[in-house]
């Protein structure tokens, strides 16, 4: 372990350094849009580097201002969060180079390089911090800007969409405030490993369990589960394609990323009362978000409701708990974030193309005839989403129906395979809908639109971890082993 290694502050630093360096720029777009790539970049490759140390060299820290926790606040990324933030940073660097292409009105304003930047580093800095309290801060950092991003909107339905969510997301922050506060007023403390060194001596004050129940509400309610789901296809939809496409594959992970960190490292002996609920949550998600999907009006939208069963894959991987079940979660996180990110700028770059720029289903049909390359970019994350293989998605289906196994929860495993094929007929039926049907005579599509450079890097992603899974598998491995002993974390952090 570095003791204090300056490179933790890159996926945030880079982010928010640009951002404040395109406001000077404000009046020259294409010096913005470079600046935003190269900080997506950087971030990408700091994150990258930090995922490496921790493989070989255990967990990074940063102490802000050189104060040692509890008392300072304190970056800690260990293997969990160096995955989630490189997961992150790589298709946050996708919608930056998507916004290069990208034909949306929105895109030309002044602030919105300035708010996706500031997004992305809330985004990494949520899922990097040692202290609970700052959580809260960078997570209100990325809601207030995609909350902005949302409402500037060209979609008309935009400023709706950001009202909802941002009245939806102060629930949630009051549900952070309130366990944080409880915590504080508990332990005295904000600091992750603290606290957990704390509840792990058996100590459990007035407060403590009722922090518990605050923060799992708050970060259900961030990963849009069932019943904290109603906000996210309107808000989702209305999105501009590389906000929607952060929105729907990553930012939805920060929640995950709590649940993870509830049930493994501060709450541990609540975590089996916490995981039968997510076992529950987590079968309807499944049935909502796929039977959502099938029956929707719009391509994004179907994505969206997507997202709900994805989720809970992912929660019955968490809920499950064992090593085998929680190695799936993560794969399953980190695939499905390219996997999503990729169909969302697909189905963006073709509704750029129409007249009205809509993803209606009823105006879409047949408009991908002759997109050739653009149908079998999304014929191949389809196949990713629904689980075939060789594509990265088998491989976490495959990983998540091994922890089943290995949980011996036969019912519920059962039934997630069944909603499997649910989401292989929404997937097929809305691809020969847009591109193996004939167009209408009179539909006319633009001469031009959004880029496809960003959905074919994310493809090929797809593709590469469906064929060469190793890595992926062997970091979450690697992340499962030391989340097993939480006491690694806390003298890591705390010394000792």
């Amino acid at each position: 372990m570095t003791p204090n290694n300056p490179l933790v502050l890159t996926p945030i630093f880079f982010p928010l350094f640009a951002a404040a360096l395109c406001v000077f720029f404000a009046h020259f777009r294409r010096v913005q849009r470079i600046i935003g790539v190269s900080a997506a970049i950087l971030a990408w490759l700091g994150s990258l580097s930090i995922l490496a140390l921790n493989w070989v060299d255990g967990l990074q820290l940063y102490r802000l201002g050189g104060y040692m926790p509890p008392y300072g606040i304190v970056l800690a990324p260990d293997m969990l969060s160096a995955i989630f933030t490189a997961m992150a940073s790589t298709v946050v660097m996708g919608g930056a180079i998507y916004i290069l292409g990208c034909r949306d009105k929105c895109v030309s304003y002044p602030a919105f390089m300035p708010l996706y930047l500031c997004m992305a580093a809330g985004l990494h800095g949520a899922f990097y911090t040692g202290d609970i309290f700052t959580l809260f801060v960078f997570q209100e950092l990325m809601i207030m800007s995609s909350v902005v991003l949302v409402g500037i909107s060209d979609n008309r339905l935009g400023v709706e969409a950001a009202i909802k969510y941002l009245l939806i997301s102060a629930m949630g922050s009051l549900f952070l405030l309130l366990g944080i506060g409880a915590i504080y007023a508990s332990f005295g403390t904000l600091t992750l490993a603290d606290i957990a060194r704390l509840l792990e001596g058996g100590e459990r004050p007035l407060l403590a369990q009722t922090a518990a129940v605050m923060l799992m509400c708050a970060f259900l309610l961030k990963s849009a589960v069932f019943p904290f789901h109603f906000w996210q296809p309107d808000f989702h939809t209305a999105a501009p394609t590389p906000v929607h496409a952060v929105l729907s594959s990553v930012v939805v992970k920060v929640g995950v990323y709590g649940l993870i960190r509830l049930t493994m490292l501060m709450f541990i002996a609540e975590a089996p009362l916490v995981r039968t609920l997510l076992l529950v949550l987590g079968i309807i998600g499944i049935f909502f978000g796929s039977l959502g999907a099938l029956r929707t009006y719009d391509a994004k939208r179907m994505l969206a409701y997507s997202t709900f069963g994805q989720i809970g894959f992912i929660l019955l991987g968490i809920g499950w708990g064992t090593p085998l079940a929680l190695i799936g979660a993560i794969v399953y996180a980190v695939n499905h974030a390219f996997i999503k990110s990729s169909l969302l700028m697909i189905t963006g770059a073709l509704a750029s193309r129409m007249p009205n720029k809509s993803a209606k289903l009823i105006d879409i049909g047949g408009a991908g005839h002759s997109f050739k390359l653009m149908g079998g970019l999304y014929l191949l994350g389809g196949l990713a989403l629904a689980g075939v293989p060789p594509m990265n998605g088998f491989i976490s289906k495959l990983a998540i129906i091994r922890g089943g196994i290995d949980a011996q929860s036969w019912v519920l495993l059962g039934l997630a395979v069944a909603a499997g094929v649910i989401t292989l007929m929404y997937v097929v039926r809305t691809w020969q809908h847009v591109f193996q049907s004939s167009p209408d005579e009179h539909l006319h599509l633009k001469p031009y639109g959004d880029s496809l450079i960003a959905p074919v890097m994310l493809v090929g992603l797809c593709v590469l971890f469906g064929l060469f899974a190793v890595p992926v598998v062997e970091a979450a491995t690697i992340a499962v082993t030391r989340l097993n002993d939480p006491q690694s974390y806390i003298r890591a952090v705390l010394g000792g």
